[in-house]
């Protein structure tokens, strides 16, 4: 630790500004450092992900292969396709707890071109939709399943 660096206006717990052992300078929670959470700047997890990325041979296997990740369009993948960690069963489509609303999302070319907020599921739907035939020139079907085109 270097210094006292004021408190978390979040929790009120000191941080402290510290050096870590690469070099780099952070300001860290007092409870983080003592719990021991917090071990580097975050060069330490960048360096274990590195060193776990080549241990897995379907990663390498796709290794610089954007074209894996994107339609010959451009598309990103995960906007046409759905995770399963959808919820929704819509694509581009989740629900908000905190503000208790839905969110619909396109990207587009790496920019947002639908990112809203709406009331109801159903507006949130719908602009997805138009975001989709405008972008993506996607006419999906609303009862069908959300994966194929119509």
């Amino acid at each position: 630790m270097l210094k006292y660096s004021g408190n978390n206006v979040a929790n009120s717990n000191a941080m402290w500004l510290c050096q870590c052992d690469c070099g780099n300078q952070v300001v860290v929670d007092g409870v983080r450092l003592r719990s021991g959470i917090t071990k580097s700047c975050g060069c330490l997890r960048r360096d274990l992900s590195r060193k776990r990325v080549f241990k897995n041979p379907d990663f390498v296997k796709y290794m610089g292969r954007s074209e894996q990740l994107r339609t010959d369009d451009g598309v990103s993948l995960s906007s046409i396709y759905e995770s399963p960690r959808n919820k929704t069963g819509v694509i581009g489509v989740s629900y908000d707890q905190e503000t208790g609303k839905w969110f619909a999302r396109l990207m587009y070319q790496h920019h947002y071109v639908l990112l809203k907020s709406f009331d109801t599921i159903e507006e949130a739907i719908n602009a997805r939709r138009k975001a989709e035939e405008r972008y993506l020139g996607l006419h999906r079907d609303h009862d069908s399943d959300d994966n194929t085109d119509s």
